[in-house]
C-alpha cells in the first residue's frame, strides 16, 4: 500500500515519501503561479489542475497556501479570504455559502508525539469538515479532525480543537461555546 493511500485512508503514513513530496512540489508550483496570476479564471484553473474542487461562485483570494490541493473541496458561493493556509493532507470539505476570513489556518496533519517517530516522518491525517453557511473569523485555527456544523460562527483568532455544533458561536483558545455556557 502506498503512503498516499495510507494518508487518504487516515492511517499512519510517512510524510517523507517521495510520491508525497512530488505532489507537494506540484502544489507549490501551482500555488506560486496562483498567487502571482492577475486573472481570476486562470487562478481557478491552476487550482483545479492540481485537484482542488471549486463549485460555482466560489472564490479563493490570493495569497493562498495549501499542501496538496487534491484533498480540498469547496461548495457553491463560498469565499476564502487572503492568506489562508490549508494543510490538506487529509480531506478538507468546505460547504456552500461559507465565509472564511483572512489568515485562517486549517490543519489536517497530526505528527507522532514520540520524537524519533516524528523525525522519521510518521504522521496521520484527520479530515476537517466545514458545513454550509459557516462563518470563520480572521486568524482562526481549525485543528485536525474537526467538524464545524451548519451556520456556526467561529470568532476571530479562535483555536478550534473539537467539533462545533450547528448554529453554535465559539471563540477563544481553546474555542468554547458562547451560547452553551
Amino acid at each position: 500500500m502506498s503512503e498516499l493511500t495510507r494518508m487518504r485512508a487516515g492511517d499512519t503514513y510517512n510524510c517523507l515519501d517521495s510520491e508525497l513530496q512530488n505532489l507537494r512540489d506540484a502544489a507549490t508550483t501551482a500555488i506560486f503561479k496562483f498567487n502571482h496570476e492577475i486573472d481570476a479564471t486562470k487562478r481557478q484553473q491552476l487550482l483545479t489542475n492540481i485537484g482542488v474542487s471549486l463549485d460555482d461562485g466560489s472564490y479563493i483570494s490570493p495569497p493562498f497556501n495549501l499542501s496538496y490541493g487534491c484533498h480540498l473541496s469547496v461548495g457553491k458561493n463560498s469565499y476564502i479570504n487572503c492568506d489562508a493556509i490549508i494543510l490538506d493532507n487529509g480531506w478538507v470539505t468546505i460547504g456552500s455559502g461559507v465565509m472564511i476570513g483572512p489568515r485562517v489556518q486549517i490543519y489536517t496533519a497530526a505528527h507522532a508525539l514520540d520524537a524519533e517517530r516524528r523525525l522519521a516522518g510518521e504522521e496521520t491525517a484527520k479530515p476537517v469538515k466545514i458545513e454550509d453557511k459557516v462563518w470563520i473569523g480572521g486568524g482562526a485555527i481549525i485543528l485536525p479532525g474537526v467538524t464545524i456544523g451548519k451556520e456556526a460562527i467561529i470568532g476571530a483568532g479562535a483555536v478550534v480543537t473539537r467539533d462545533v455544533a450547528p448554529n453554535d458561536r465559539v471563540a477563544g483558545n481553546p474555542a468554547r461555546s458562547l451560547i452553551h455556557t
